[in-house]
């Protein structure tokens, strides 16, 4: 088991709430690192490499959106925004801009810690995804480099884009991906308003994957949002 300290970058012009996170790591889990522009921020990611960014969207130099935009243009690192603005819309823009999970102030430090630990698995699938490790919760077993779906050890026979669908939901399990996200990746940029599609075709998956449909355990329905796909029980 991996034991190195995890980089986090935390772009947050509030020192509070950067203390907080940083106390709630020992020096042995984390190197935290710190900044307090949108300036400072970038300069950090090329600098220090992290491996998760926390990053707010009120920064006093620049908007903490074009930032999320400004570093998806070359890097891949998970993006969780931490913002005051809790309406859906903005939550929606940030995930289009490339963040990969949103966080509301005021927040837990526990569920941040969750959301980072699944932030940090996302990056490793990243970089082993040309292997196509197989994804397995529960009794589902996804082996994406193969189309292969198994719930109890029993093959799930998905149609084309329903696979396409959890395909996609696979290779960002834990983030959240909006509507929009995955209404172009599966049909197209001409069905990227067409929420009826979406519907549908998760209330086929889940009643093929879910124990009981009504009350899913494995595909989360993020309110306004889009959907995840959980990682942890």
């Amino acid at each position: 088991m991996n034991t190195e300290p995890i980089r986090l970058l935390i772009i947050e012009d509030e020192a509070p709430i950067r203390r907080l996170i940083k106390a709630s790591y020992g020096p042995t889990e984390a190197h935290v690192f710190e900044a307090d522009t949108a300036e400072e921020g970038l300069r950090a990611t090329a600098r220090h490499n992290p491996e998760v960014i926390l990053l707010d969207l009120g920064l006093p130099d620049q908007d903490g959106q074009e930032v999320c935009r400004q570093i998806r243009e070359w890097s891949q690192t998970p993006i969780i925004v931490l913002s005051a603005r809790g309406q859906e819309r903005d939550k929606v823009a940030a995930l289009d801009n490339g963040a990969d999970d949103y966080i509301t102030k005021p927040f837990n430090v526990g569920e941040l810690q969750a959301r980072i630990r699944a932030a940090l698995r996302h990056g490793a699938r990243l970089k082993t995804q040309a292997a196509d490790v197989p994804f397995e919760r529960g009794n589902i077993r996804i082996d994406v480099g193969g189309r292969l779906v198994f719930k109890g050890g029993v093959e799930v026979h998905l149609t084309p884009n329903e696979f396409k669908l959890l395909a996609l939901l696979v290779r960002h399990a834990g983030m959240v991906l909006t509507h929009r996200q995955l209404l172009e990746e599966v049909w197209g940029p001409a069905y990227a308003d067409e929420l009826h599609y979406l519907r549908v075709y998760m209330g086929q998956l889940r009643h093929k994957l879910e124990d009981d449909p009504a009350r899913p355990q494995l595909i989360r329905t993020e309110s306004g949002v889009g959907y995840r796909l959980l990682v942890d029980g």
